[in-house]
């Protein structure tokens, strides 16, 4: 998978580049991070492990973590 990261300015439409960016062929998914506020991705980290969690979605949990580590190990 690849990803596409958008710089903003500080008084942009955040939903509005999203929603844009989703009608897109070939998208399948947008999200905003918050590169200034890591404690709320920390918090949507755990929310998106705990509904995977729930719906036995445990493939994607898996390469999920894998690609955490994978990365972590690699910036050192």
């Amino acid at each position: 998978m690849k990803y596409l990261k958008i710089n903003t300015e500080e008084n942009a439409d955040l939903e509005a580049i999203r929603n844009a960016v989703l009608q897109l062929k070939g998208v399948a998914s947008a999200e905003i991070i918050d590169d200034e506020n890591p404690e709320s991705e920390l918090k949507k980290a755990f929310a998106k492990t705990k509904e995977q969690l729930k719906t036995g979605d445990y493939e994607t949990l898996v390469n999920d973590i894998f690609d955490i580590i994978t990365k972590n190990n690699s910036k050192k």
